[in-house]
């Protein structure tokens, strides 16, 4: 199958490359990004894959579906950038790679926590610069404090169960689905709106949908406790920025990791370092000195990049075949 690979940068290319090779599939690779307006490179291609800031909106869909598109491979899990009604609609299948490597995402969410509380990044630039005072660098034990997983899915639970058998911490999880091997572990299900206020710590694994949009508020920081952390591997607009820039210049938050956020779209994985930000909210948060921010990287290990392509090809070789791909998104997923 021809496949016009869009947002293709050098390590997607390398490891899809490596698995086509027992697939044969025809893969083009495009720099760009996919929305409506470079919709057209991809006429005349039964399939594109896209990764997770292409934009997939009914317009650009209706152009792939004009221009002979039949598939839609997404080589991520999340697929809140596509615009599912309209892809049934116009006869598309959409599939995606649920589970890749849930160690990765859940083993980076406990590096970025451990890097914030004991300010490892500011002490690093310290001695740099032959700075080898201690003031400043106070951190906090994670045995023994409260810690809130929001969603215990593969990365959630493997998140919590670290953070419970690994470091000591008291442990409150949310989702609709409880996991019976968490609860034999200590972890505490509980509902999301306690877990959001007695934490002193929280982890977002949860997915974006039009219920957790904006988890994280102007009214959940106010309830939650003083200086309590939020790390979020997840989605970027779980989080109101606005209302988190209001919470650590109150204080009220203590510190924030993240590695996705709200407008990344238009920012991450792209090499910006001699442009203008245009985004006064992100320079913003980069001004507080207890936020750590990554550009999606959570992922980017050889062995999720490598399962990420075998099943993103995996999926392409069954719509070839004709076959029901079995990782196909359903709008009945969305309708719940």
């Amino acid at each position: 199958m021809r496949v016009a690979v869009f947002s293709a940068k050098a390590y997607d290319r390398q490891f899809l490359d490596a698995a086509n090779a027992d697939f044969g599939h025809a893969l083009d690779y495009f720099d760009a990004r996919l929305d409506t307006a470079t919709g057209r490179l991809a006429a005349g291609y039964p399939a594109v894959c896209v990764f997770v800031n292409d934009r997939l909106d009914a317009a650009a869909l209706e152009a792939l579906a004009a221009g002979g598109t039949r598939a839609v491979a997404l080589r991520c899990a999340g697929y809140n950038n596509v615009d599912l009604a309209a892809a049934e609609a116009l006869g598309v299948v959409v599939v995606r790679v649920p589970a890749y490597s849930p160690e990765a995402v859940a083993e980076f969410t406990l590096g970025l926590l451990l890097a914030l509380d004991r300010n490892i990044p500011r002490a690093w630039n310290r001695v740099r610069e032959n700075n080898f005072a201690l003031d400043g660098l106070i951190g906090r034990n994670l045995s023994g404090r409260t810690a809130g997983v929001v969603g215990t899915g593969r990365i959630g639970a493997l998140v919590a169960r670290m953070l419970r058998l690994g470091f000591g911490c008291e442990v409150l999880a949310s989702d609709i689905v409880q996991d019976p091997d968490l609860v034999a572990a200590g972890v505490r299900y509980v509902p999301v709106e306690m877990l959001l206020r007695e934490a002193d710590l929280i982890s977002l694994h949860c997915p974006l949908t039009p219920d957790t949009r904006h988890l994280i508020n102007a009214e959940v920081i106010a309830a939650a406790r003083p200086g309590v952390m939020i790390v979020n591997t997840s989605r970027g607009a779980l989080i109101d920025t606005s209302a988190l820039i209001e919470g650590l210049k109150s204080r009220k938050v203590g510190g924030v990791a993240l590695d996705v956020y709200e407008q990344e779209a238009d920012l991450f994985f792209e090499d910006l370092s001699s442009e203008i930000i245009q985004d006064d909210v992100f320079q913003r948060l980069l001004t507080f000195p207890n936020v750590l921010i990554t550009g999606h990287q959570a992922f980017l290990t050889e062995e999720a990049l490598g399962a990420i392509a075998q099943t993103t090809l995996a999926s392409l070789s069954e719509i070839e075949a004709g076959r029901p791909a079995t990782h196909q998104v359903l709008q009945a997923v969305v309708k719940g």
